[in-house]
């Protein structure tokens, strides 16, 4: 190929976007790694690997024989992630900041300094897939159940789809370990990264502690007893069962061997009263929704689907669940489910689906759900 096409890859360290450059390379694209450097508040601490990610991504981009550059977008990072993160746990909500992450970095700041590369593409190490039909781009699942990623990736749109790759799209990751091995990538037995990657492996409540104040307050069950005492509604989230320290509290009148040692779960965060619900059972009604309302929607497409049946996830690691969308506007939409959902929780994202097409999503909005 003369002129090849040039792709730049978003290098981790991990074995996903190694293999995803192996394989552009192989299939002929001039290849050009990049690390992106996220997050530097704490880099010399244990739980922060950046230096050690990129030490084994310029490992990799040795081994496969192409280039590596590190940029440092932990400026961007800051205001667009990490600021709307806290924003958003301080309102008592969950959001998702590798949601966030994907729309504002990686496919944005990312893909723009890949552009004034001179890159026709990028691609990244994610399980998913674009097609391309009549002149439209439509996000597919990745083809390996167990890794599909399109929930993370669901605020993409047509000109972000137009410029990416996904490598990985059709491979069971089974396969792309293999591979790893194979080509004797230095990472091939890298566990896979968990969490969030500004929090790495340390304990979420303790790096919450050092940006939210603690504002404690009650527990109250579903009779409206006090049972407990919570460290500050920020710190809990919809359907939690553990770290609530009221273990075993009787339902008054219960009966011996009934259901009193049923576990505890958080189920609703009253912000205005600085009260923490919480109930019995993991079927317990408060925990189960028919509908829910979500905002600040993407389309892929760049408009809402036309109301109908579809299914969604409400939460990533979920089967899909039979609903109808009702979109009010391009911007804000509410999805009636088949089956009552469990645990819905504002600040995640509903994302919708048609089959294996990944049509877009919101943010569930919080008071709205709860009173459908």
């Amino acid at each position: 190929m003369a002129n090849k096409q040039r792709v730049v890859v978003g290098l981790s360290g991990g074995v996903d976007s190694a293999v995803s450059a192996h394989l552009l390379k192989q299939q002929g694209y001039e290849v050009i790694g990049i690390f992106m450097k996220n997050w530097e508040d704490d880099d010399d601490s244990e739980f922060c690997s950046s230096n050690i990610d990129f030490v084994d991504a310029a490992s990799v981009a040795d081994v496969i024989g192409i280039e590596i550059e590190h940029v440092n977008f932990a400026a961007d990072y800051k205001d667009r992630v990490f600021a709307e993160f806290l924003r958003e746990y301080q309102a008592g909500r969950t959001p998702n900041p590798d949601i966030l992450c994907n729309a504002e970095i990686k496919f944005k700041a990312f893909l723009d300094h890949a552009m004034r590369l001179g890159a026709e593409k990028i691609a990244t190490g994610h399980y998913a897939r674009v097609r391309e039909r009549n002149g439209s781009f439509e996000l597919l699942k990745g083809l390996d159940p167990l890794k599909d990623q399109s929930y993370f990736l669901h605020r993409l749109n047509q000109a972000q789809l137009s410029k990416t790759l996904f490598p990985l799209g059709e491979l069971p990751k089974t396969e792309v370990r293999r591979i790893a091995a194979e080509i004797g990538l230095p990472n091939a037995k890298k566990k896979d990264s968990t969490g969030i990657c500004f929090i790495g492996e340390r304990p979420f409540r303790e790096f919450l502690n050092r940006y939210i104040a603690k504002e404690p307050g009650p527990i109250k069950d579903a009779n409206g007893r006090t049972i407990g005492k919570h460290v500050g509604l920020s710190f809990y989230t919809l359907g939690q069962r553990q770290g609530l320290g009221i273990g075993g509290v009787k339902e008054k009148g219960a009966q011996k061997g009934g259901n009193e040692h049923a576990p505890w779960f958080v189920a609703r965060k009253d912000m205005a009263k600085n009260t923490l619900w919480v109930v019995q059972g993991h079927d317990h009604p408060w925990l189960l929704s028919n509908a829910l309302k979500a905002e600040n929607a993407s389309w892929v497409a760049g408009h809402a689907p036309p109301a109908g049946p579809l299914a969604a996830k409400s939460r990533y690691r979920q089967a899909d669940a039979p609903c109808t969308v009702e979109p009010t506007d391009d911007q804000q939409f509410t999805l009636r489910f088949s089956d009552p959902q469990w645990a819905v929780t504002p600040g995640q994202s509903a994302v919708v689906y048609d089959g294996d097409v990944c049509l877009g999503g919101g943010v569930i909005n919080t008071e709205a759900s709860s009173q459908i």
